[in-house]
């Protein structure tokens, strides 16, 4: 049955924000728990520790790539789609989600197999060699969360398109059942049958299957549109439209791989200059607290991303019905939330980093690894406001069909700013400049953020006025 969305475009901004995105919050929310999960229940197993914990930050970017390909084809959709229920246009909607799953299915399965086929020198790439243990633990974790890769990035993909097809609560759902058996795993794999990495991989996979499934019966019954066989077909134009609305989504994501490719291999150039991490027996323990530090930040980030994104049916079928006045609105409201957001992130991060280090098991770890988690979380997370603010920013503009100016922000800050700064700083600050090549990025970024936010007002502000 079909649904009409109308209602986008006359009920209440701030009504619509919390249909939208809270259920999407939840969705990242959990999507991020999966790694996090296994990283605490890994933290908290004594015959694996800060190895395997090392182990995970060495293969959690490359999840990332995986999400990276699954974000620009879902949201880009899920963009696609929302601007053109807004016109009215039906037809270019049902063949953008069709083609989606199509390009998901292709993608995924030849990103499994390459990880497959190279893991080794991937692993390698990504910092895996700073010990022995961490390297054989990397391979061994990655190799089955190999495996799970084409599940994993189909439910991805499909949990925008489902929010754009009027259905943010199935999304949530979908991605909630997956989290939940992750959970229930987890434990069983790791404290009660001792699969060590394989135990935390394979409870992730699992989750990861059960979402996949539950979305593709989603999406054979969909609401606002229904799909055929032709929307199978291959539409070069609709696909470069889809694509191009999903890019910033895309290098988002890649730009912080690259970016975390650079932390890890100068936390291993640097640590190995450290009179105390230099020595093989706490040679893991930057890589395993950064790696911590990063899982925490991805929490918040969830949530600013998860507000933000959620708002972006809404702002596409606004723009395309050209009212202005309520996308103005709505980026003010997204704002103050996600500075919010931030603030209190920050009164954490600051106040209660020892607590937060012992959730990772810092029972079991040296003096060295509690002492290098409360100075990360201190300095890499300092300016975690302008880090939510700036990255609502990027999604937004993506939202209102402004591919290339949030594309070009988004690397700018990833890109230039990320990886720039991760390479140099540590050069003048030693193992210190990877943490506060964080914080010196995003006040960068907010400052150009800052410029674009007064440019969008303007140009909102004008074409309400146009319309009188």
């Amino acid at each position: 049955m079909e649904q009409n969305q109308s209602y986008l475009a006359t009920e209440k901004v701030s009504k619509l924000m919390g249909k939208y995105a809270v259920p999407c919050i939840i969705s990242l929310l959990v999507g991020a728990l999966y790694n996090i999960v296994d990283q605490i229940f890994i933290a908290n197993a004594s015959y694996l520790g800060s190895y395997g914990n090392a182990a995970n930050t060495v293969v959690f970017p490359l999840t990332v790539i995986a999400l990276a390909i699954a974000v620009m084809i879902g949201d880009g959709c899920c963009a696609f789609v929302s601007l053109n229920l807004g016109k009215g246009n039906k037809k270019a909607a049902e063949n953008s989600i069709g083609l989606s799953v199509l390009m998901t299915v292709i993608s995924s399965i030849f990103l499994c197999a390459v990880y497959l086929i190279f893991s080794t020198p991937i692993i390698t790439l990504f910092g895996g060699t700073v010990n022995k243990e961490t390297f054989e633990l990397s391979k061994e974790y990655f190799f089955y969360i190999s495996l799970g890769i084409p599940f994993y990035m189909f439910g991805q993909a499909m949990n925008p398109i489902i929010r754009a097809d009027g259905s943010p609560k199935f999304a949530m759902v979908s991605t909630l059942l997956g989290a939940i058996l992750n959970i229930i795993f987890d434990p069983v794999f790791i404290f009660w049958f001792h699969w060590g990495m394989m135990g935390a991989a394979v409870a992730t996979v699992i989750g990861q299957i059960a979402t996949a499934v539950i979305s593709l019966i989603y999406i054979l019954h969909t609401k606002s549109v229904k799909l055929s066989k032709r929307d199978f077909y291959w539409n070069k134009e609709i696909v470069r439209r889809t694509l191009s609305l999903g890019i910033c989504s895309f290098l988002s994501q890649i730009s912080l791989v690259a970016a975390m490719a650079a932390i890890n291999n100068m936390i291993s150039k640097y640590g190995a200059q450290d009179p105390v991490f230099g020595q093989q027996i706490y040679a893991q323990i930057p890589m395993a607290v950064v790696g911590i530090v990063m899982k925490v930040f991805q929490i918040v980030i969830s949530i600013v991303i998860g507000m933000a994104a959620g708002c972006i049916p809404v702002v596409g079928y606004n723009m395309g019905a050209k009212l202005h006045e309520r996308v103005k609105k709505l980026f003010s409201l997204l704002l103050i939330y996600e500075a919010t957001v931030g603030l209190i992130a920050l009164l954490i991060v600051e106040f209660l980093p020892s607590q937060l280090i012992g959730i990772f098991g810092s029972a079991n770890e040296s003096i060295y690894y509690t002492e290098f988690a409360v100075k990360a979380f201190r300095i890499y997370l300092c300016m975690i406001v302008f880090a939510c603010l700036n990255k609502a920013t990027f999604i937004f503009l993506q939202a209102m069909g402004k591919a290339v100016a949030s594309t070009v922000l988004s690397m700018i800050r990833e890109i230039i700013f990320g990886v720039g700064f991760a390479m140099v700083l540590p050069l003048f600050f030693g193992l210190d400049g990877v943490l506060y090549s964080m914080p010196v990025s995003d006040i960068l970024t907010a400052i150009i953020s800052a410029v674009i936010i007064a440019a969008t007002y303007k140009q909102l502000s004008y074409k309400c006025d146009s319309r009188i």
